[in-house]
Parts: C-alpha cells; sequence; structure tokens
C-alpha cells in the first residue's frame, strides 16, 4: 500500500500556529507554574502570541497581496481575504485578552475562582477566601481564536466544520466561568451548547448532500457540479444542500429565526467572554460565509434569494423591535447585534467586490466597539455597603455615570453612536459602504428596510445616552470600579479607533478593496 504524503505550506500558517501553539504552552502554564503567579504570565503569554501572529500576518500579506493566493493545505485557502480576515479577528482578540485580564480596582475580575466549584458550596467559599484567580480561559481564548482565524480560510466542507468547532468548544466552556451570578453562567452555557450542536448537525446535514451533489467536499468542486447542473434532476439537492450551511452558519451569527440561544448567552457569559464572542464569533462567521456563498451559493442566487431576504429582513425586525424593550445593557447589546446581522446579510446578498470589502470594513468596525462596550459594562457595578459586586447591567444603573465616571460615559457614547451609525463612526462607513453595495446589487428595497431599522434601533442607544448625561445619579446602589490598567486602554483604544475609522477610512477600506480582488 503506497502513501502520499499531504502537502503543507507551513509558512502560510505560521500566525495560526502562533496562536494555538501559545493554547498549548497556556495549558502547561496551568499545570506547572505556581497558582500565585499564573495571573501574570497567562495573559503576557496570550498577548505575545497575538503580536507575534500579527507580526508573521503582516509578513504573509506582502506576499499574497501580489499574487493569487495558494492552498496551504487540504481544505485551508490563503489570499488577501483570508489574511485580512485574520487580521480583523487579531486585533479583537487583543482587545478581548486585555479586558479578560483585568481585576479591577476590586479584585476580582469577571471569573470564577475556580470554575469546578459548585455555586454557593463552601468550596467556592475558601477558594474566594484564598485569593485564588480562574486564569484557564486564556489558552482557552487562544484555542477558539486560532480557530476563528481558520474559519475564512476553510475551503472545503470538513475543514468548515472543524474549525467551527474550534471556535465553540472553548466558549460553551468560557461560558459558564462568571464570577457572580454563577448559576445563570452555567444555564447560559448550557444553552449556548445545546443550540451550537444543534446548529453543527444543520451544517453536517447540508454538507451530506453537497456531496452528493459533487461527489466532492471542496467549494470549488461543488460549484462546478452546481453551475454544471449536478446530478440530473436533483437541482433542489443542491439548493437544500447550500440552505442548510448557511442555517448552521447563520445560528452562530445570531440571525433570526435561529438567535435564541444569544440575549440569554449574552446576560449570563462572563461580560468579557461576552464581548470576545459578540464580536469574534459575529466576524469569523460572516467571513466564513462570505466564502462559502461567493464561491458556492452565489450560482444559485435567485433561488436562495426569497430564504436570504426572508431572514434578513425578520432579523432587523427582531433585533430592532425587541431590543427597544430591554431593561438589561447586555441583552439591549445582544438585540443590537441581532439587527447589525440583518445588515450585514445584505453584503452576503449583494454578492459583489463592494459587498465583500463593506463586510471586512464592517466586521472590523463593530467588532472594535462592542469589545470596548462590554469592557465599559464590567466597570459599572452593584454596590454592596461600599462593597463592589456584580456588574449593574440594569438600564436603570447607568443613569447619571456621566457624572460618576466622564470618560467612560464618554466612550460608551462613542461606541453607541457607532452602532447607530452617526457620521464621524466607524459605523457610519461600515453601513454606507454595506448599504451601497446591496443597491448596487439589486437589494434596493432590502437597503431600504435596514435604514428604517438603523433609524428606530437609535431609539435604545440614545436612550442609554440619555441615562447617563441627563439624568442625576439616584442613590449609592451603583459603583463605578477603576481598571488597573488593560480594561481602560481597551476602552481607550476602541474608541480612539472607532473615531478614526470615521474620520479617516480611506487607508483600511483601500487594502480591504485589494483583499477582496480574489474572490468571484
Amino acid at each position: 500500500m503506497s502513501f502520499t504524503a499531504p502537502v503543507i505550506e507551513w509558512a502560510g500558517l505560521i500566525p495560526v500556529l502562533i496562536v494555538l501553539g501559545a493554547g498549548v504552552l497556556g495549558v502547561l502554564v496551568e499545570a506547572f507554574i505556581p497558582r500565585n503567579a499564573r495571573p501574570i504570565v497567562q495573559p503576557l503569554l496570550a498577548l505575545m502570541a497575538i503580536l507575534g501572529a500579527a507580526v508573521a500576518l503582516a509578513g504573509r500579506w506582502t506576499i499574497v497581496s501580489a499574487g493569487t493566493g495558494q492552498e496551504l493545505s487540504t481544505g485551508i485557502a490563503e489570499d488577501p481575504f483570508g489574511v485580512a480576515a485574520q487580521g480583523i479577528l487579531l486585533v479583537i482578540g487583543l482587545l478581548a485578552i486585555l479586558v479578560m485580564a483585568d481585576r479591577t480596582t476590586a479584585d476580582d475580575g469577571a471569573f470564577a475562582a475556580q470554575a469546578a466549584d459548585r455555586p454557593g458550596s463552601a468550596e467556592e467559599a475558601e477558594s474566594l477566601h484564598a485569593g485564588w484567580a480562574s486564569t484557564e480561559m486564556f489558552p482557552l481564548t487562544l484555542f477558539s481564536l486560532g480557530g476563528m482565524m481558520l474559519f475564512p480560510l476553510a475551503d472545503d466542507m470538513i475543514t468548515l466544520f472543524v474549525a467551527l468547532e474550534m471556535v465553540s468548544l472553548p466558549l460553551y466552556v468560557m461560558a459558564a466561568m462568571a464570577r457572580h451570578r454563577r448559576l445563570l453562567s452555567q444555564e447560559a452555557a448550557l444553552k449556548y451548547f445545546v443550540l451550537g450542536a444543534f446548529a453543527s448537525a444543520f451544517l453536517l446535514m447540508g454538507a451530506a448532500l453537497l456531496y452528493g451533489v459533487s461527489d466532492a467536499v471542496t467549494y470549488t468542486a461543488i460549484a462546478a457540479a452546481i453551475a454544471g447542473g449536478g446530478v440530473v434532476g436533483m437541482d433542489w439537492l443542491a439548493l437544500a444542500g447550500v440552505v442548510l450551511v448557511t442555517v448552521g452558519l447563520l445560528f452562530k451569527t445570531a440571525a433570526a429565526p435561529f438567535h435564541a440561544w444569544s440575549p440569554d448567552v449574552y446576560q449570563g457569559a462572563p461580560t468579557p467572554v461576552t464581548g470576545f464572542m459578540a464580536a469574534g464569533v459575529k466576524a469569523t462567521a460572516f467571513l466564513a460565509l462570505v466564502r462559502f456563498y461567493y464561491v458556492v451559493g452565489g450560482y444559485l442566487g435567485w433561488d436562495l434569494a426569497p430564504f436570504l431576504w426572508t431572514v434578513a429582513i425578520l432579523t432587523m425586525i427582531v433585533g430592532t423591535v425587541v431590543g427597544v424593550i430591554q431593561t438589561d445593557v447586555k441583552r439591549m447589546l445582544a438585540y443590537s447585534a441581532i439587527a447589525h446581522a440583518g445588515y450585514m446579510l445584505i453584503g452576503i446578498i449583494a454578492w459583489n467586490r463592494v459587498g465583500v470589502w463593506a463586510l471586512l470594513f464592517y466586521a472590523l468596525s463593530y467588532g472594535i466597539a462592542t469589545v470596548g462596550a462590554f469592557g465599559v459594562v464590567t466597570l459599572v457595578r452593584e454596590n454592596h455597603e461600599g462593597a463592589p459586586g456584580a456588574e449593574a447591567t440594569e438600564l436603570a444603573s447607568f443613569i447619571g455615570l456621566g457624572r460618576r465616571s466622564p470618560w467612560l460615559a464618554g466612550a460608551m457614547t462613542v461606541f453607541l453612536l457607532s452602532f447607530a451609525g452617526i457620521p464621524l463612526t466607524s459605523g457610519f462607513v461600515a453601513k454606507f459602504e454595506l448599504f451601497l453595495s446591496g443597491v448596487q446589487g439589486g437589494a434596493t428595497w432590502l437597503v431600504i428596510a435596514a435604514i428604517i431599522s438603523s433609524v428606530a434601533t437609535a431609539f435604545f442607544y440614545m436612550r442609554l445616552i440619555v441615562l447617563m448625561f441627563f439624568r442625576e445619579p439616584q442613590g449609592e446602589q451603583v459603583t463605578v470600579v477603576g481598571s488597573t490598567g488593560p480594561t481602560a486602554l481597551t476602552v481607550g483604544v476602541a474608541a480612539a479607533l472607532t473615531i478614526a475609522l470615521g474620520v479617516l477610512p480611506q487607508a483600511v477600506i483601500s487594502l480591504f478593496a485589494d483583499a477582496a480582488m480574489l474572490l468571484p
């Protein structure tokens, strides 16, 4: 029996290998480094890995931007789009790690002392009394980030599924690690796991149907089979396969009606994990959907149009209408994310180059603002007779925040204005480019629906701004804890980037336009 060794272009995988290798080192740190040193070692290891991966990725960009891309290994394609997508995810990962690393001046952080302790048990009390701090989330974040970096590069169904699981499995664990409201956190993790497995089943079934049509798992072979007519009389099989794979990816983007997990998981998970999940998972899922749809699904554009238009409009309606009635900031941001998923679907439906670079820019601008917004939430706490407790996430808790902490309220305002698409923020530029792609792609009525939704969602963003700046603080039920540095740095950098990308977006848009060249 002969064996053919696989050909692997290791140089193109260096950024991912650095991140995943650091995750493995993080596991060894948990095993061999003393407990009191881990809160310093683990964040530094994670940050160094992300920065090292960014340097390696910059080197890859200079190579792929001058060529046509290449196959790094079976099922993994490297091209300007994939490298740009990885860069966006590294930015999100860097900001998220900083928020996770901050234990604040309350010296508690967002994570349980030991995730294995039963909530309310004597063991948990002993762990808290000993001052222990969980650090497992850093290698878990790196493993998930490594999966996110592979997800947009996947160009066959097997790699797509494996990368999906790499993204999801660490997040299922991290969602259960909240320091406060432990039972709510564990409930969120269970819901995320069950519905995530459900989404994976859709994707696998769709992949099986597409294999039946094309006798292949690679995107190009599937696309060729669909374009050539596939199996005679079995066009419906190809359509069903593309729809099911799309549904599996739409679960991760929290598009309606596949959004049911999103509000509960956003509310229950540790707030830094919520920020990482909201920004990173949405970005990587949409960017993976771009490659799948632009290479495979676009050949069924007219047949898929009713499905995608329905999902996009329903997603905007759910995110807008239900978001208006929310009284919890994290749930409000969850429904905001659902509405944004509806807008981002316009870039998929458009099926043109403008849609590709608009989605890249949207993923970057939305991801930065989202991590920053959840970073702000981590510092607003309940006040128990002078002792800070859990995050105070009720809207009423943000009343008078502009008096308690003007810089924090100011940064939150920048993020909310960006979500609303107000000019001079990155959100405005992202929406403008995305809506432009929709008009050019023949989805003008969908763009009109998105504009109406954007105007309506501005209500709950402006409501929070009014509460922060135009209402007097009520009592001492809420306190603002200080950052020990990482969260303050994240919030400041995110706010600055949100404004910079809104005022001077040309360089980034030009770079992303180059990244869109190699997609069909």
